[in-house]
């Protein structure tokens, strides 16, 4: 083994922090313990602070911020974090797996979920009618066949006259709960329509809202929802802002349907304005050598110009978001000063007008469909 002063390039490689034993002491702030105590360590306690360190930088650029959540984030009460980061205007929109937003409607509407545990007969809590995410119990009865009937009265004057996309399906949601439920403030899906926050669903069929939705599109009025519009209005969010950023809970369809914006303009519709993502945060338990997207690190998706770059300001928490989550939410409660809202929902349609406007005066983007469509 060579002493590393004989070696030219040994003191780059040990210019780094020197690591020393941690102090508790005086760290007993939530924010202080990430920046003095996790910050200063190593493996994943480190990659916590980095990351909440660079939600911190997203807020104070003044990035357009995404949100997607995978998992069952909602079950376990996360509805009451995702509501204190929109008031503040950490987030900008979401993208969310059904699931999430079907489980935030339970508790406005005074419908349990309660603490169970992993350990039972679900035999026995099927002949007792009840569901279970892992260690939560849920009724059938009173909470889940009560709020489907709640999901359709909510929607019961919504205008299915014309296309429409999820983010316009879960604001007349939203505003139904904030209107009709004797607890709106325990939903993030109220929160979000109160705040003009879009929330969008990549798999609309994939939950019980698009379960239930099939009894009025069977036996009233077929619903035209578009997935389509979710696409354009998503990629016409990004275009818009000047930096973008995004938080990201789990992986799956939430987690690739933010990140394809960035090849919406400039591999579908040849629009130079963008070059990937500035901003990418995951909270993952997966891995990357399986090929799945939910593992796929962020210098991978900057081969797919997702991100802007393949190293600079990226970061992947390694651990169970029911951990990490509340303490990068909390670290940017005390870091950051709450910014003005940025109500995109209101500002959709001009938004997508500009894409289109833009589209269609872009000379590159005309010559490769020539012949082919109306443009």
């Amino acid at each position: 083994m060579q002493h590393h002063k004989d070696c030219p390039n040994a003191d780059r490689w040990l210019a780094g922090r020197t690591i020393e034993p941690l102090e508790l002491t005086g760290n007993e702030n939530v924010a202080d313990m990430i920046d003095n105590v996790f910050a200063p360590s190593g493996f994943n306690g480190r990659r916590l602070a980095e990351g909440a360190q660079l939600f911190s930088r997203m807020i104070e650029s003044n990035a357009t911020i995404g949100l997607t959540i995978a998992g069952a984030m909602t079950p376990i009460g996360m509805s009451g974090i995702f509501t204190t980061l929109i008031e503040r205007g950490f987030v900008d929109f979401i993208i969310s797996t059904g699931a999430n937003l079907y489980h935030d409607l339970h508790r406005p509407f005074n419908m349990p979920m309660v603490q169970g545990s992993p350990r039972v007969d679900d035999n026995e809590l099927a002949e007792s009618g009840i569901a279970r995410i892992y260690d939560v119990f849920i009724a059938d009865d009173e909470t889940l066949m009560a709020t489907d009937r709640v999901i359709l009265n909510a929607l019961k004057a919504f205008d299915a006259s014309k296309p429409f996309s999820t983010a316009t399906l879960h604001k007349a949601l939203g505003e139904g709960v904030l209107e009709t439920a004797p607890h709106p403030e325990k939903s993030f899906v109220a929160a979000a329509a109160k705040h003009d926050v879009p929330i969008f669903t990549s798999s609309p069929g994939d939950s019980s809202i698009g379960m239930g939705l099939i009894v009025p599109h069977l036996f009233d009025k077929p619903l035209p929802m578009n997935p389509l519009l979710d696409v354009i209005e998503t990629a016409a969010i990004v275009r818009d802002a000047d930096t973008n950023g995004v938080v990201e809970i789990g992986g799956g369809s939430p987690k690739n349907f933010y990140l394809q914006t960035q090849p919406t303009l400039h591999q579908i519709l040849n629009d130079e304005s963008k070059g990937g993502h500035d901003y990418f945060l995951q909270l993952t338990t997966d891995s990357p050598q399986w090929g799945g997207l939910s593992g796929a690190t962020p210098s991978e998706a900057r081969s797919w110009g997702k991100v802007k770059d393949a190293h600079k300001n990226n970061v992947v928490v390694y651990s169970c978001a029911s951990l990490t989550f509340p303490l990068i939410a909390q670290y940017v409660a005390i870091r950051n000063k709450p910014r003005a809202q940025r109500r995109l929902f209101a500002r959709i349609e001009e938004m997508v007008d500009t894409l289109v406007s833009v589209a269609r005066d872009n000379p590159v983007f005309k010559k490769c469909y020539e012949g082919n469509y109306k443009i």
